[in-house]
């Protein structure tokens, strides 16, 4: 909640109850931020920390992750076709930047295909009505920037794409987390292209396995299909956000692009 601009909200809510030492606090967080755990210590006193994580292995053992070698132009195409070829009904799509995950809801809506949008660039109203209408089956994809990969449970995912492979290797632990959830299985798929491959070792290391890439089928390259008469291909809106785009060499880790 914090991380999605919840912090206003929540310090009026402290502000309301007995000073620190007069009251019992419970913080609960899927993750714990250097930032985060600034506010938790000044919001509680002597506060024991307790981590309920279960073991990574754990978490990836109901998880098929696959990955799929391509290219920056065959990424939509190979997205498009996974979705409508396997009939997909629950399916998260995570990219790094707000600006690539507007495009992606865009030229999908613009293909027929039922999508919501999930980014720091959407209204707390506005999320909570895609929320509910993912969650309620009314839209089958959800497109998202890391901002929806913690903390986030919606039953029946049952495949997350990684559009763009994150540039921290432990939110693609959070990203694929989405589906295989409460012992049910799932399916992650994530895209390695010339820009991206190189955040393959870090990932792979990070989460202690090998990931199994190969390059997509035939059918999954099949091209487009014409857009319905009078629509119009989106265009690529600028990010006001830091990306890939315009940097040269491996971009420094950090704060996330886009959440």
């Amino acid at each position: 909640m914090l991380d999605m601009g919840f912090i206003p909200d929540v310090r009026r809510i402290i502000e309301s109850t007995p000073m620190k030492g007069k009251r019992q606090t419970m913080f609960f967080s899927a993750t714990l931020t250097p930032e985060v755990h600034r506010l938790a210590a000044a919001w509680t006193r002597e506060a024991v920390q307790v981590d309920v994580t279960p073991p990574r292995d754990i978490t990836l053992a109901s998880i098929d992750q696959l990955v799929y070698i391509t290219t920056d132009e065959e990424k939509f195409t190979l997205l498009y076709n996974i979705i409508t070829r396997l009939n997909l009904e629950r399916v998260m799509v995570f990219a790094n930047r707000r600006d690539e995950t507007q495009f992606l809801k865009d030229r999908l809506a613009a293909r027929g295909i039922r999508v919501g949008l999930l980014s720091g660039d959407v209204s707390q109203d506005q999320r909570v009505k895609t929320l509910e209408a993912f969650r309620s089956g009314k839209l089958k994809v959800l497109v998202a920037t890391d901002v929806a990969a913690r903390g986030l449970h919606i039953e029946g995912v049952s495949h997350v794409v990684n559009y763009s492979l994150p540039m921290d290797p432990e939110d693609y632990l959070h990203r694929i987390g989405r589906t295989g959830r409460a012992g049910a299985s799932g399916t992650s798929v994530s895209f390695a292209t010339e820009t991206e491959a190189y955040e393959l070792p870090d990932i792979e290391k990070f989460i202690g396995r090998d990931l199994p890439a190969i390059h997509p089928e035939a059918d999954l390259l099949t091209p487009l299909p014409p857009l319905a008469e009078g629509t119009i291909e989106p265009r690529k809106r600028s990010s006001r956000a830091p990306g890939r785009a315009g940097q040269r060499g491996r971009p420094r880790r950090g704060r996330r692009p886009g959440a």
